[in-house]
């Protein structure tokens, strides 16, 4: 279910291990149904095309956390289908995703933020001043920094809420951040549960700019604490398949959960080469219910996102082609690029990832691929 680059990759990595894979996408020209062996061009919604997915599926996954859960419903009266739509709607809202992370933080130890539902002007009055500064989010439909407004005062807290056309929202106080980070953990219909490094990211305009494995800011100490609230969330849910979990370190040293998406990540595309098992051959084995893979790392590395804007010139209309070749020719420099046919600004296009014997080299390939690029490093 879905037809974008994690759908890609997902099904690279499926066909690599000798399945055959169907895409059910609206749209014609999409990523993953260039290239996997059957396109349904219909919508997420459509009972003829998923009843037609779902005779042809010996197992159903999404890489596209908004696919309708009630359609994942539907798919599960016909064949296996994970994550469930049950998994998948905590993490498609987040008043329910926030509720779910409340109760589970009892075991883990690791909250999410103070927050507050919004549903009126009244619940802005309701919820004070104590979580200004903050930000406004809505309840459903928000990535990459879309559907988000930071607010310092009421006024603007009020404003901003009028903007969102009165749908329902959550208010998070925002807290003194020293570090994002990420916990891939997949989870098989066994029970059984890995968990890979964690990874440390750098956001830039709401979007991912970089992951970094391993990471030189979390201690052990910290990195115990996510992987082990990682493990206890997966199980609490029943969870089947790669599961993202995103956390803030504040400048204390403590932990908080920020939120959850529930498929492969941005921030795990590093595991397709650093990684023994990939983000994407685990969901396949997982959805499969084959044994899961080695999560090992062998190697320090840093993945960097590549948006459209560096296919045009400067401020410019003017589009070229970007300097791959000399990208390629920087040691341990790995390509991966989505097929989209248009470059947009701010539109994910692809990914290097950047492998090295040591994290300073990693780190000095990257530097020298954003001069190539001509991104602000």
């Amino acid at each position: 279910m879905g037809g974008g680059q994690l759908g890609r990759m997902f099904a690279h990595a499926a066909q690599a291990m000798g399945y055959k894979v169907a895409v059910l996408e609206p749209q014609a020209d999409c990523p993953a149904g260039q290239v996997a062996d059957r396109h349904i061009q219909a919508a997420y919604t459509d009972e003829a095309a998923l009843a037609e997915l779902a005779a042809l599926s010996v197992a159903v996954t999404t890489e596209f956390e908004n696919v309708p859960a009630h359609s994942l419903a539907f798919l599960a009266e016909r064949t296996f289908v994970a994550p469930s739509a049950a998994c998948v709607s905590i993490a498609q809202d987040r008043v329910a995703e926030k509720q779910f992370f409340t109760r589970v933080g009892a075991a883990t130890q690791v909250l999410p933020a103070p927050h507050a539902v919004i549903t009126s002007s009244g619940d802005i009055d309701a919820a004070g001043a104590e979580l200004l500064p903050g930000i406004l989010k809505t309840a459903r439909m928000g990535y990459d920094g879309k559907g988000q407004v930071r607010v310092k005062t009421l006024e603007e807290l009020h404003a901003a809420y009028a903007g969102m056309n009165g749908v329902v929202c959550v208010l998070e106080k925002m807290l003194p951040l020293a570090y994002e980070i990420s916990v891939l953990v997949a989870r098989g219909v066994d029970g059984e549960a890995v968990v890979y490094p964690i990874a440390e990211n750098v956001h830039r305009d709401g979007i991912l700019f970089t992951t970094t494995v391993p990471s030189q800011n979390v201690s052990a100490s910290i990195a115990e604490t996510a992987q082990k609230a990682a493990l206890e969330i997966i199980a609490e849910m029943g969870y089947v398949g790669v599961l993202c979990i995103e956390f803030f370190v504040l400048q204390d040293g403590s932990l908080v959960v920020n939120e959850m998406a529930p498929r492969p990540h941005n921030s795990g595309h590093y595991t397709m080469d650093a990684c023994i098992t990939s983000q994407f051959a685990q969901q396949a084995r997982a959805i499969a219910q084959l044994p899961l893979g080695d999560v090992r790392q062998h190697s320090p590395t840093v993945m960097l996102n590549i948006l459209g804007d560096i296919w045009f010139e400067g401020a410019s209309d003017t589009t070229r082609e970007p300097a791959w070749d000399q990208v390629l020719a920087l040691r341990g420099a790995h390509l991966h690029l989505y097929g989209k046919a248009e470059a947009r600004r701010g539109r994910k296009m692809g990914h290097v990832t950047f492998v090295a014997t040591t994290m300073e080299l990693a780190q000095a390939n990257l530097q020298q691929a954003c001069r190539i690029l001509g991104i602000p490093a």
